[in-house]
C-alpha cells in the first residue's frame, strides 16, 4: 500500500511538472511574440523586417513616420503586375488569353519600389520626342541611311551637314531594348543613334513613312472636316500612326499586347503619344461603345472572322454609327490568305458595312446608321445582341458573338454628333446616364476651369509647358479636367473606375479618350508612363460603392502610381484632410517631396490639395 502510495505521488509529481513545463514554454513563446512585435514596431530594427514585407502597410496606415518603401531589384525597371511573362506564359493560348490581364493577388505581389534603368534621364521633351530632329553631325558619323538623308535634306555648315528631318528621338539608356531597332529599322519603325533611338515615322505597311500614309488615306475619308475626333489603332507598333494623326486634330489611342518585340507601347509613351497595354483576347476592351469615329489596323494580325466574327463584332461595338474602319495588310488581298479575305469581305457585306475602298492591301469600309439592315438570316449567323448586353460595360466583359445594339435616342453617330472642337462643351445626350446629367456637365465644367486655373496660378503647375506632355486623371468622371487644359500641349488618359457611374462615353463623345479601370488592381501600362497624374477623391476608388467599405489598400495604390509616374514627374490629390494627411505620410515613405494647400477659392466642402514630386533615384551597387 505505502509503495503504491509513494508510487502514485511520484507520478503525480512527475505530470505536474510536465504540466509546468508546457506552461512555461507557452508563457515563454507570448513574451517572445510581445518582444517580437516590439522590435518590429519600435526599433530600427524593425524597420529592416517590416521593411523587407508586407508588414509595412500596418506601419503606414498607423501613420508611423520616417518608414521608407525599399526599391525593387534591378530585374523589375520594366515591370507590369498584370503582364508578367513569368505568370501569363503558363496559361492557355486559346484566344490569346494568355496576353490578357492576369493580376496577382495584392499579398503575392512585392511591396517596393521599380528603380530606373541604369543611365536613366527625363525624357526628351514634346514635341522633338515626335519630330524635328534637329542636330549637327559629321557625315561620316552617321548609318548610309541617315547619311543619306542629310545629304537630301541638310544644308551644310562648316563641314558638316545640319539635319532637319521629321524623325522623333528618345534616350536610349530610358529603354535599352534594341530588338525592334534591329528588326524593324529597315521599315522606318526605330533606329539607333548615338545616345538616341531615332523614328523616322514608319511602319510595316507604310515604310515611307505615317504622314504619306496618312495623305493617302484622307483621299478616302474625310479626316480634317471635323466630324472625325477619336481613333482607335490597334496593334499600334511603336504608335507613328496615332502620333502623326494628331496633326490632322484625330486624338488617337494606340494599344498592343505585351509581345517578343519588347516595349514597343513604352516607346510610343515616351515619345508622349497616348498608349496602353491590351490584347484583343477573351474579353471586351476596356471602352463603352460608340466610342471611336475611325478604327485602324495596320497589319495588327487580329483574326477579325475566327470565333463567328467575334472580333469584327468587337470592333463593331466600338464603332460609332457612321464611322470608318481602315484595315491594311493581311489578309487583304495577302497571297495564300484568299479564303480568309472572302470571310472578311463576307461579315463586313452583313453588317452592311459600305465598301469605300480596296487599294492595294488596304480596304476601307464605313459603319451604317443603325440596327435596320442587319438581315435576320445570313452566312455567319450573325444576329443582334439581347437588350441585357449592354454595350456600355467593358470592365472584365466577356467577348459575345451578337451584333451590338444602337440606341434611338443616342445623338453619337459620326455626323449626328458635333463637329470638334464645338463637341467638347456641348453636353452628349448620353450624360442623361445621371440624373440632371445636363446640368451636372455644365457645374462640372466651371469646377474644372476654376481649378486648374488654381492649379496654374497659384500653386505654380506646370501645365501648358514641355515638362509635362502624359498626363492620367484616376477618377475622371465627365473629363472636366481634361477639358479645362485642352489648349496645353498635353494628352490625358481619362480613368472611369468601373465601381462607379460608367461615364466614360461621355467622355468620348467629349472628344477625349480613357479607359474602364479598378484601382485595386495595377494599371495597364509600364513604370514610368505620366509625367503628372492627378487624383480627386482618392479613397471613394478603394470603397465598395454599395458597403462603402475599402475593398484594398491606399499604400499599394500609392506604390502603383509611383509606379507610373516618371521620375521628377508630379502628383495633384484631393481629398479631405483626414485622408490628406495619411498621404503625406505614405508620400514620404515613396520619397516624394510633399507641400499641402486649401483648395481653391470660390470651391466648397473641406478638401486639400497634395502636391508631390517624385525624386529620381538610383539604385545602389547592394541593390543589384
Amino acid at each position: 500500500m505505502r509503495q503504491m502510495g509513494l508510487f502514485n505521488l511520484a507520478s503525480s509529481k512527475q505530470r505536474n511538472a510536465r504540466k509546468w513545463r508546457l506552461l512555461d514554454i507557452i508563457t515563454a513563446a507570448f513574451f517572445l511574440g510581445v518582444l517580437v512585435l516590439f522590435l518590429l514596431v519600435f526599433t530600427p530594427l524593425g524597420d529592416a523586417f517590416a521593411a523587407s514585407g508586407r508588414k509595412l502597410l500596418a506601419l503606414l496606415e498607423l501613420g508611423r513616420q520616417g518608414v521608407t518603401i525599399d526599391a525593387c531589384p534591378a530585374d523589375m525597371v520594366d515591370h507590369m503586375p498584370c503582364e508578367d511573362p513569368r505568370i501569363n506564359s503558363q496559361l492557355s493560348r486559346e484566344m490569346n488569353y494568355y496576353r490578357e490581364r492576369h493580376c496577382p493577388k495584392a499579398e503575392e505581389t512585392p511591396l517596393c519600389l521599380i528603380p530606373p534603368p541604369q543611365g536613366y534621364r527625363v525624357p526628351v521633351q514634346w514635341p522633338e520626342s515626335l519630330h524635328k530632329y534637329n542636330a549637327v553631325f559629321p557625315l561620316y558619323a552617321l548609318a548610309l541611311d541617315v547619311s543619306l538623308a542629310c545629304l537630301v535634306r541638310g544644308r551644310k555648315q562648316e563641314n558638316d551637314f545640319v539635319c532637319s528631318v521629321e524623325w522623333g528621338l528618345i534616350w536610349h539608356d530610358n529603354m535599352p531594348y534594341n530588338k525592334i531597332a534591329d528588326r524593324k529599322g529597315h521599315q522606318g519603325w526605330m533606329k539607333r543613334e548615338g545616345p538616341y533611338f531615332i523614328f523616322p515615322g514608319g511602319g510595316t505597311m507604310f515604310p515611307d513613312g505615317a504622314v504619306q500614309y496618312i495623305e493617302k488615306l484622307k483621299q478616302f475619308i474625310p479626316i480634317a472636316s471635323g466630324g472625325l475626333r477619336t481613333a482607335l489603332d490597334m496593334g499600334c507598333g511603336v504608335a507613328s500612326f496615332g502620333g502623326y494623326m494628331l496633326a490632322q486634330g484625330i486624338l488617337t489611342l494606340s494599344f498592343a499586347p505585351r509581345d517578343s518585340h519588347k516595349a514597343q507601347i513604352q516607346f510610343a509613351l515616351e515619345r508622349g503619344v497616348p498608349a496602353f497595354i491590351a490584347m484583343l483576347g477573351t474579353r471586351r476592351l476596356p471602352f463603352p461603345g460608340f466610342s471611336f469615329d475611325l478604327v485602324h489596323c495596320s497589319r495588327c494580325l487580329i483574326p477579325f472572322t475566327a470565333y463567328k466574327a467575334t472580333y469584327f463584332l468587337e470592333v463593331d461595338r466600338l464603332l460609332r454609327p457612321g464611322g470608318y474602319l481602315v484595315i491594311s495588310g493581311p489578309p487583304v488581298q495577302w497571297p495564300k490568305q484568299e479564303k480568309e479575305w472572302a470571310d472578311l469581305q463576307g461579315v463586313a457585306r452583313s453588317l452592311c458595312y459600305q465598301l469605300i475602298v480596296v487599294d492595294g492591301n488596304t480596304v476601307i469600309w464605313k459603319k451604317p446608321n443603325g440596327d435596320s439592315c442587319l438581315p435576320n438570316q445570313n452566312e455567319f449567323g450573325l444576329h443582334l445582341c439581347d437588350e441585357s448586353n449592354e454595350p456600355r460595360p467593358a470592365w472584365y466583359v466577356n467577348l459575345t458573338n451578337c451584333v451590338s445594339r444602337t440606341s434611338a435616342e443616342g445623338e453619337y453617330a459620326v455626323g449626328t454628333i458635333p463637329n470638334w472642337p464645338e463637341r467638347l462643351q456641348k453636353a452628349p445626350s448620353r450624360a442623361s446616364v445621371m440624373e440632371n446629367g445636363t446640368d451636372v456637365f455644365e457645374v462640372d465644367n466651371q469646377r474644372w476651369t476654376r481649378r486648374i486655373a488654381y492649379y496654374k496660378n497659384t500653386l505654380k503647375i506646370k501645365l501648358g509647358t514641355p515638362s509635362i506632355r502624359n498626363i492620367m486623371d484616376m477618377n475622371a468622371f465627365f473629363g472636366g479636367f481634361a477639358a479645362a487644359i485642352i489648349s496645353d500641349p498635353v494628352w490625358v488618359m481619362n480613368v472611369v473606375p468601373s465601381s462607379k457611374t460608367l461615364t466614360l462615353d461621355v467622355i468620348y463623345d467629349r472628344g477625349l479618350i480613357g479607359v474602364y479601370h479598378d484601382w485595386c488592381e495595377p494599371f495597364s501600362t509600364y513604370p514610368r508612363t505620366y509625367d503628372l497624374i492627378h487624383v480627386d477623391d482618392i479613397e471613394s476608388l478603394l470603397k465598395d460603392p454599395s458597403s462603402g467599405m475599402s475593398r484594398c489598400n491606399l499604400v499599394d495604390l500609392m506604390v502603383e502610381i509611383d509606379r507610373m509616374l516618371r521620375p521628377k514627374g508630379t502628383v495633384i490629390i484631393r481629398d479631405s484632410p483626414e485622408a490628406i494627411d495619411k498621404l503625406s505620410h505614405i508620400s514620404h515613405a515613396l520619397r516624394w517631396t510633399t507641400s499641402v494647400h486649401e483648395k481653391e477659392p470660390g470651391s466648397h466642402g473641406r478638401e486639400r490639395v497634395l502636391v508631390a514630386t517624385k525624386s529620381l533615384w538610383k539604385l545602389t551597387s547592394a541593390s543589384h
